[in-house]
């Protein structure tokens, strides 16, 4: 083979490998499903209503860390704006599935088995667990494992969600671990004795005692049998070119320091969220 040969067969693979760099952002750029989204107008979101990682306003806009993070993430798709529906967590991955929403962005933190269920984005929003207890936490209990023990403490939890996993796997018993439908929901149960406990992510107590204003309420946190979790938006496993491309985006807004700009006035810390990985989050660790 001559130099000459040489010489064009690797510029045609030069080429070949410029063209395909240049592909790469474009082929996400046209997925289909983006395109979809683009003419829809609006990414259909899945929320909790759990200040302050997401949050209903009484003119029914929504705002909270993880939709404003969507909104802007969507727009620069070329994607308008984002129709939030509550949901309890555990039908949110059904709803995704489903077809009923475009992505889940509410605080629903990976896990081994959720990952395997979906395609989460990066790592958006971490916290750790609290309590809500009486004031003086009478009961004291400090863990789940501390409810467990006790023969009677019943703890409130969102149905499908971690607080509720967390509990049944430090043993407390199933009649003991009451479903709660929403944030105020079970601060009123806890005001009015029907549950001695409710769990939910630190940043959630804080806003749910703030706006009680009861002196007779008080939080521990963070638990200490729980771990730190992180959410990440979660799509339809088939949907991983829109996940990629919001996976971009993403990395783009962390860099600048955009991403900060928006969660950290509701209390989250960017660097957590850069400080993990969905690798590592969805391997448990």
């Amino acid at each position: 083979m001559t130099i000459a040969t040489l010489t064009r067969r690797a510029a045609a693979i030069a080429l070949l490998g410029a063209a395909a760099a240049f592909a790469g952002p474009a082929l996400a750029q046209d997925d289909p499903r983006i395109q979809e989204l683009r003419d829809q107008g609006f990414a259909r979101i899945a929320i909790a209503n759990e200040p302050p990682f997401t949050q209903v306003n009484p003119d029914g806009t929504v705002t909270g860390a993880a939709p404003d993070v969507a909104r802007e993430i969507f727009k620069r798709m070329g994607v308008d704006d984002v129709v939030a529906s509550i949901s309890e967590y555990g039908a949110m991955i059904p709803g995704l599935q489903a077809g009923r929403f475009d992505a889940v962005t509410a605080g629903l933190f990976m896990r081994p088995e959720r990952c395997a269920a979906v395609a989460y984005s990066e790592p958006i929003l971490c916290d750790a667990e609290a309590f809500a207890v009486k004031a003086g936490n009478p009961l004291n209990l400090q863990t789940f494992a501390d409810i467990a023990a006790h023969p009677s403490a019943t703890i409130g939890a969102p149905g499908g969600g971690t607080e509720e996993r967390l509990a049944l796997e430090a043993g407390v018993p199933r009649d003991r671990v009451i479903v709660v439908p929403d944030g105020q929901s079970g601060i009123n149960m806890l005001q009015d004795g029907r549950i001695d406990v409710y769990s939910l992510p630190v940043l959630s107590i804080s806003d749910l005692l703030k706006r009680a204003e009861d002196e007779n309420l008080a939080m521990v946190a963070p638990v200490a049998d729980a771990p730190v979790y992180c959410d990440g938006a979660a799509f339809r496993r088939q949907d991983t070119a829109l996940r990629d491309e919001y996976d971009r985006i993403l990395a783009e807004m962390k860099e600048s320091g955009e991403f900060a700009a928006i969660i950290e006035p509701y209390g989250f810390s960017a660097a957590a969220a850069m400080s993990t990985s969905r690798e590592q989050l969805c391997a448990g660790g």
